[in-house]
């Protein structure tokens, strides 16, 4: 979840900062299941332990607190997490949407900004639908679709081992029994599955009613594989990260790709899945192959 408490710590830290470090402060905060993530700003990095007991101080609900160090990084997309308070454990359970999920936070990543966003698709899915969610993580897409929607099957590819093993784990955490979890890189993993639709008749070919494509950086390189296992009146959900007033730019990349697949087309919605810097969003393109 994304805490929007700011008024309390900034009241709290009134006393404890300077009239001149108290405007520095990003009062916003995530907290995953028990831990707290604050971004610090340079000029406050010599009371950061302040701020992160501050944090403890003032949610009895978290135990441990982190400070983002550098941008999410990698073919993984992680990044470097520097403890402040509380105990040192990057490992956490996190809830939401009728799930739970078990992870760590530095090495699998993960957003709870998102909650929301998996759960309005997730009410979209219509009965014995058969799902892939491509970059699935630890699974907060695949076990919010198995539990609340009446989707057949989920598929779900991930490259990274640890968040594989996660997903293995919140599976069972989950009792998840329409979820097929799949270690490997998802363009690989797709051609595998392309190759052996070639060699199937038709009706016993794996397409997919719906996509998710949860990467928002480069997932336009995906859409010619996933395009190959689609079916009339398959929806993709593509998300991409674009500056406000340029949404049309990730409309241009699938347009390029359907085009290359020879694939029509059609653009349901594109919904601002949240901001990721000033005046630039983390979108959601939902669009239909015809």
């Amino acid at each position: 979840m994304r805490n929007k408490n700011k008024n309390n710590l900034k009241a709290i830290l009134k006393p404890k900062l300077t009239p001149q470090e108290l405007p520095s402060l990003i009062r916003g905060f995530d907290i995953i299941g028990n831990i707290a993530i604050i971004e610090i700003p340079r000029e406050l990095t010599k009371k950061q332990k302040l701020i992160g007991n501050s944090l403890l101080e003032l949610h009895k609900n978290i135990s441990s607190v982190f400070k983002k160090g550098a941008a999410y990084s990698g073919k993984f997309r992680t990044r470097k997490l520097i403890w402040l308070a509380g105990k040192k454990s990057k490992e956490t359970l996190y809830k939401e949407n009728n799930i739970r999920l078990k992870l760590d936070v530095e090495k699998v990543y993960f957003s709870p900004r998102l909650a929301n966003d998996r759960l309005r698709i997730a009410r979209q899915v219509q009965v014995d639908e058969r799902i892939l969610v491509l970059f699935s993580g630890c699974g907060p897409y695949t076990f919010t679709l198995s539990k609340n929607s009446p989707a057949k099957e989920i598929y779900a590819i991930e490259l990274n081992p640890v968040a594989h093993k996660y997903a293995l784990e919140n599976q069972k955490l989950n009792k998840s029994n329409n979820t097929i979890i799949i270690h490997g890189d998802a363009k690989k993993e797709l051609e595998k599955i392309i190759a052996k639709n070639k060699k199937t008749n038709s009706k016993n070919q794996l397409k997919f009613d719906r996509i998710l494509m949860p990467l928002p950086k480069g997932a336009e390189v995906f859409l010619d594989v996933a395009l190959k296992v689609t079916r009339k009146n398959s929806i993709i959900h593509f998300y991409d990260f674009q500056k406000e007033n340029e949404f049309e730019l990730s409309a241009d990349k699938i347009e390029k790709a359907c085009k290359t697949a020879k694939k029509r087309y059609k653009i349901i919605s594109i919904v601002k899945c949240g901001q990721n810097a000033p005046r630039t969003y983390r979108i959601c393109v939902d669009f239909k192959v015809l």
